[in-house]
């Protein structure tokens, strides 16, 4: 178990981590098929795509990276040699609902993983993934690329947002709740 100032370092990593979920989350809420696969100029991606593709970085990032496991379905049955655009491409496929409910539950998942590892090792617990130099990243690397991901996805959120209907801004009004609750 961490220090006092480690377990507020990581609610603080937490809390920045969730600001950007939620801020990519209410871009991409309450949208039907045609809004999720709305695309701008000559960019392949879409809001259905990349919930999709967030849902997936979610699963790998705390259950590959971290725990050591396999990423759990759909992810499992992809051929990623043949398909590594999968994520985006297949959003098409997929209801609105399906969508919401994939990245609504690897976010569920990964909050609860997160929660429990802060709790058992802290920030600076090392990852169960090696780099080619086979170094392990530790818990607080894989905040800081999570963090980096969505910023740079969240900007594209919106933009796309913006094409759909209009919706702009930083970050969700104070009150904000999901829309789209596939429960």
């Amino acid at each position: 178990m961490g220090t006092p100032d480690s377990r507020h370092r990581g609610r603080a990593s937490r809390r920045c981590l969730d600001r950007q979920r939620t801020t990519f989350r209410w871009k991409a809420d309450d949208l039907d098929a045609v809004g999720l696969q709305t695309r701008i100029s000559s960019s392949s991606l879409s809001l259905g795509g990349l919930l999709k593709h967030l849902a997936f970085v979610e699963d790998y990032y705390f259950n590959t990276k971290l725990g050591g496991t396999a990423p759990g379905e759909p992810w499992n049955s992809v051929d990623w040699d043949a398909n590594p655009a999968w994520p985006y491409t297949s959003a098409a496929d997929d209801t609105p609902e399906q969508l919401y409910a994939l990245y609504d539950g690897a976010v569920e998942r990964a909050r609860a993983t997160l929660h429990a590892a802060l709790a058992e090792g802290g920030l600076d617990q090392m990852a169960n993934i090696a780099g080619e130099d086979g170094r392990h990243a530790s818990l607080r690397r894989l905040l800081f690329d999570l963090v980096e991901e969505y910023g740079r996805h969240t900007g594209h959120a919106d933009l796309l947002r913006e094409a759909v209907d209009g919706r702009v801004g930083e970050d969700p009004p104070a009150r904000w709740r999901r829309e789209s609750n596939p429960q």
